[in-house]
């Protein structure tokens, strides 16, 4: 059976992670991998992906392996992490001898929505000014990009909505 990948990325606040553990849910035989869990993998001399070279190799190389390892184990496997398309695309073009469908979805919302989802998070949480940086990351990379998906207009009631969007349509696929 050909199993499946889903890469689900975007800023801080855009329901990333709220949607991977309910998709997860959907899957027959699933995984789930926080790219931020892997990050902090190393305790000690560990930099900030997004400035440390040397980490964001790192945490990509270990997400990697796992995906290996979970696919040959016939698992689907969730990927809920700040990924940008090189990155994406970096992992598809590893994982092409696997025979898996790589799902790429980045989800948006505009800059009011951010603040205010991100205010609404635990205080230890809050992301502050870098979701707006991560935000405006996206919007200069991803200009008219078909893997999109606007979330500004979905409350947490209407999960079934975005995941049935993320599972069948094949805008989202990395080919």
């Amino acid at each position: 059976m050909l199993r499946s990948v889903y890469i689900i990325s975007g800023p801080a606040g855009v329901g990333k992670s709220t949607t991977s553990r309910k998709l997860v849910e959907h899957l027959d035989r699933s995984s789930y991998i926080s790219g931020d869990d892997i990050s902090h993998l190393p305790v000690n001399g560990r930099g900030k992906p997004w400035i440390c070279q040397e980490t964001h190799k790192l945490t990509w190389t270990n997400i990697l392996s796992l995906v290996k390892n979970l696919i040959e184990f016939n698992y689907d496997v969730v990927i809920d992490y700040v990924t940008f398309p090189s990155e994406a695309n970096w992992l598809a073009c590893e994982l092409e001898r696997m025979n898996v469908r790589v799902v790429y979805v980045v989800f948006m919302v505009d800059h009011e929505t951010i603040i205010s989802r991100d205010q609404l998070r635990d205080p230890s949480k809050q992301m502050g000014e870098r979701s707006i940086i991560l935000l405006n990351e996206f919007r200069e990379v991803l200009k008219n990009d078909r893997h999109i998906l606007n979330t500004q207009e979905y409350s947490v009631d209407q999960l079934e909505e975005v995941i049935e969007e993320i599972i069948n349509n094949n805008r989202f696929l990395i080919s």
